[in-house]
């Protein structure tokens, strides 16, 4: 039986809550939290997200076609940090806007509840919100969110219903161990959409598609076509959908994939394409990663993404663009307290160099190291530095890489 498997393996990140309804460590299912492990990988691949004996942990009342969790399944990460860097708030038409900190107190950074369950014996649901995030003090933001039933009408063929991330088919970004992020993924726009997604096995081949709005988690419009205050909404603004897929395969501790997407994505306007426009314009990206294995405690990773973004900006009409980019990373657990983590960022803005349009800062070249020291099991501290090897742009305008982003960090990553 297959699951949906690299992207499960990305939603077992830091769940304390499966710890304590199994009555297990973290060390279980974590090399190093919140990197998984083996089995944690096949916790979240070939099990659903449950252990066989997970009745054992529920209450039914009699009823067998009950099972509640006998405890609320849920848990907390939290995160706060001091951030010394290289970078302030910049208006892409005028120019620095006055926001400007070298030295700054970022605490909390986030605080995530977390939870999950399994509902019957092939459905699972998982979900977390996010408070607070990043200062955003007053907000709630549910990012994961889906309903994943692991082998469909008996045909071995996995389904996952809801809100994702469609790079989580390649490395899950949140069970990085590094601060700095994956960031070819977010500026291709692979991360959160609503959909749905089938998964297959084939010997050693695994199969992925799925399709999504395209539009992010954020969208909702009213129905207001049948009358008045008519309670539904539009999730989706029009009937394009993403439709993308994966082709991966096993040899020994050795992974590698292919990955393809093709969409729509609205058109940038504004003079310096800072604001969404009214259109729908092509897209499509193609990919490659690799992820290996050495003894217990090395792991390494890289991904490489070429993205074609056809008629894109208003103000070039006709015009195409296309842009690349990729990370390479290491993480060795060197023992039961200390982790450390390499990470490299390199994005080539292609087509977009030179149009002086916000799009021009897609270029990145960076190197990031990290350590984690563990107090316990599930919370540790974090200290990571982050090189930038572009030069600051020297020319007039106020986009691209107007400020190198350096940066130090220290603090405290907590799940429990």
């Amino acid at each position: 039986m297959l699951v949906i498997g690299v992207i499960w393996s990305g939603f077992a990140h830091a769940m304390p809550g499966f710890a304590r309804q199994y009555e297990l460590s973290c060390n279980v299912c974590h090399a190093a939290v919140p990197r998984l492990n083996a089995f944690g990988q096949q916790f979240a691949d070939e099990l659903n997200m449950r252990l066989p004996n997970w009745k054992e942990k529920t209450v039914s009342g009699g009823d067998e076609l009950l099972a509640l969790p006998r405890q609320f399944p849920v848990g907390i990460r939290a995160q706060a940090f001091v951030q010394v860097r290289e970078g302030e708030d910049i208006d892409p038409l005028t120019g620095p806007t006055g926001n400007d900190s070298d030295f700054d107190f970022q605490a909390p950074y986030l605080i995530k509840l977390i939870t999950s369950a399994p509902l019957s014996d092939h459905i699972t649901f998982y979900a977390y919100g996010i408070f607070a995030e990043k200062g955003e003090n007053g907000t709630v933001l549910i990012e994961d969110a889906w309903f994943s039933h692991d082998n469909l009408f008996g045909t071995g063929i996995s389904a996952q219903l809801g809100q994702f991330q469609i790079s989580d088919v390649m490395f899950p970004r949140e069970v990085r161990l590094t601060f700095q992020d994956f960031q070819v993924y977010r500026m291709a726009g692979v991360t959160y959409d609503r959909g749905v997604l089938f998964g297959r096995g084939f010997g050693p081949v695994d199969i992925d598609i799925g399709a999504v709005n395209g539009n992010g988690i954020n969208d909702s419009v009213n129905i207001d076509s049948p009358g008045f205050r008519r309670p539904d909404r539009l999730f989706d603004r029009d009937d394009d959908k993403s439709i993308f897929g994966r082709i991966g395969t096993r040899l020994g501790l050795v992974s590698a994939g292919l990955f393809g997407l093709s969409g729509k994505q609205r058109s940038a306007a504004g003079l310096a394409g800072e604001l969404s426009g009214a259109r729908n314009t092509d897209r499509r990206v193609y990919g490659i990663d690799v992820s290996g294995q050495r003894g217990a405690n090395l792991f390494w990773f890289g991904q490489v993404l070429w993205n074609e973004w056809d008629d894109f900006l208003d103000s070039a009409p006709g015009r195409d663009f296309e842009w690349w980019g990729g990370f390479l990373g290491l993480d060795y657990v060197r023992n039961d307290r200390w982790a450390f983590s390499l990470l490299y960022n390199y994005n080539d803005a292609g087509d977009f160099k030179g149009t002086q349009t916000v799009f021009e800062g897609i270029e990145m070249n960076t190197l990031t190291l990290g350590a984690s020291y563990y107090f316990m099991r599930n919370v540790k501290a974090v200290i990571e530095l982050n090189v930038d090897f572009l030069s600051r742009d020297r020319d007039p305008d106020f986009v691209g890489h107007e400020t190198r982003e350096h940066y130090f960090l220290i603090g405290f990553d907590a799940a429990f």
